[in-house]
């Protein structure tokens, strides 16, 4: 429980309350990718490869630029934590804070995932979500989302006065990226970032500002579906808290697998080119 306020509230509180917000990062002069393009060739794909994600745990596949990756709810309602690399160079991966700035809380159709800074250019594309009718609920709540970090053994540890869990995403992401790479469990965990909470229902309290989940709306079948702006190394965890309506962690919850599928358009989308490495000159003033 938070404590209350001890701080007086000056008599101007409503009217400094009110102010209107401004918004921190104007995109007009974003550059936007040209949907129609990407999705002109949606038609006429072909198969290239399909990874089982298993359930409470890990898998990474790749994904060459160009082609278009979909994960799949197959089986049950699921939500999967999601860490994208440069598969060329590893230091570069996915920046949700940079992407949540660009974007907003969680990101569907036409939205573009972001790479960490020095790099900070988009490396993937969203370019369809069978979810895109859910919007935002009566709580705020979303799917989709930048904001939740991943599940993990430390914040475990924490909360549960010393608990020892290894099959939270961040374990389960460590141990995947540890064998796709050779890496030892040590240095994968250092590559593991927040994630895309892909199919998860999330959103912040009005009351408290508390992060909350609910019972995903994902059902099997539904979707989403990504463009591979670059050489892409997927890593995605199959969440142990299943739909996350009850649970963030658990070896109780219904949890099924997660399907990921590779597919190649038959040529590059009108006038497309990968985008290029971020162009500050990195002097930083000196």
């Amino acid at each position: 429980m938070k404590p209350q306020p001890i701080t007086r509230a000056p008599e101007d509180a409503l009217s400094r309350k009110a102010i209107k917000p401004v918004i921190c990062y104007p995109v007009d002069t974003l550059p936007r990718p040209d949907l129609t393009a990407y999705r002109a060739l949606r038609n006429d794909l072909e198969f290239v490869e399909r990874v089982i994600v298993p359930a409470r745990d890990a898998a990474c596949w790749q994904v060459p630029a160009g082609h278009f990756c979909r994960i799949l709810c197959a089986d049950g309602a699921q939500v999967g934590d999601l860490n994208l690399f440069n598969a060329n160079n590893l230091e570069e991966r996915l920046f949700t804070g940079k992407t949540r700035a660009l974007n907003g809380t969680h990101v569907g159709l036409g939205d573009q995932l972001f790479s960490n800074m020095p790099y900070l250019r988009p490396i993937a594309t969203i370019t369809h979500d069978t979810l895109d009718w859910y919007g935002f609920d009566e709580f705020g709540g979303s799917v989709h989302d930048v904001i939740g970090t991943r599940c993990d053994p430390y914040t475990h540890n924490l909360l549960s006065n010393g608990g020892q869990y290894h099959h939270c995403c961040h374990s389960n992401l460590t141990r995947a990226f540890a064998a796709q790479t050779g890496k030892s469990p040590q240095e994968a965990g250092t590559y593991i970032h927040d994630v895309l909470n892909v199919f998860m229902c999330t959103g912040f309290t009005r009351d408290t500002g508390q992060y909350f989940m609910k019972a995903s709306p994902v059902r099997p079948g539904d979707y989403l579906e990504f463009f591979a702006e670059i050489d892409l190394l997927g890593c995605m965890s199959a969440c142990p808290g299943g739909d996350c309506s009850s649970e963030h962690s658990s070896d109780a919850v219904a949890c099924y697998p997660l399907v990921v599928e590779i597919y190649k358009p038959s040529r590059p989308p009108e006038g497309w080119s990968a985008p290029k490495l971020n162009g500050y000159d990195g002097t930083h003033g000196l």
